[in-house]
């Protein structure tokens, strides 16, 4: 390679592209966060499968406690501060996002290699889903239902210790694929999904 021209791009197109949203995301981000920041804020990165070839999912989103951060009384969590059968944020601040390399399959639906806003419907009695959308960049409320791309069921259960923090997961699942996971107070809801090869 002659001297000063640049190195050529060697990562492979679909990962390129997905490097290029999530930038176009982060840029976007400090114009929703002139609002001020309540709760923590992490992000959480697994990789799916073989540990080179793999998908890497990545989520980042606010963490808010069980606590309320004004007056430091303990909140009643679902079917209180997340309501039943209405769409939520699914954390703190601004919008949770998802960023996947490949695309993820949930069931029938397939979500396709990008980035997403996450949010939750959670229902006390019948399903809950897990909605993935294309708006991103947004501060979390309100929630903006019309650029949904799929809702998927998420499977609920029970802890066994309560979760004082809204706490998200990504886990390989030993049978192949993986598992997303909320959990916060007294319930878990997981969303399983494979990755195509």
């Amino acid at each position: 390679m002659p001297p000063g021209q640049p190195a050529e791009d060697t990562m492979p197109p679909s990962r390129s592209a997905l490097l290029l949203v999530a930038a176009v995301c982060v840029g976007a981000l400090p114009l929703s966060a002139q609002q001020r920041r309540i709760s923590p804020h992490e992000t959480i990165s697994t990789v799916i499968g073989d540990r080179r070839a793999g998908d890497r999912v990545t989520i980042t989103y606010g963490r808010p406690y069980t606590k309320d951060p004004m007056t430091g009384e303990p909140r009643k969590i679902w079917g209180g501060l997340v309501p039943f059968g209405k769409a939520w944020r699914l954390g703190a601040d601004e919008a949770t996002l998802l960023l996947t390399q490949r695309p993820l399959v949930i069931g029938a639906t397939t979500i396709p290699a990008g980035a997403y806003t996450l949010y939750f419907v959670p229902n006390e009695s019948g399903p809950s889903q897990l909605a993935f959308s294309a708006n991103l960049g947004k501060w979390g409320i309100p929630v903006d239902e019309t650029h949904d791309l799929a809702r998927v069921n998420a499977e609920k259960g029970t802890l066994e210790k309560p979760v004082d923090q809204l706490t998200l997961a990504i886990e390989n699942n030993p049978a192949g694929g993986g598992v997303l996971k909320i959990m916060w107070e007294n319930l878990q809801f997981s969303v399983a999904f494979t990755v195509p090869k």
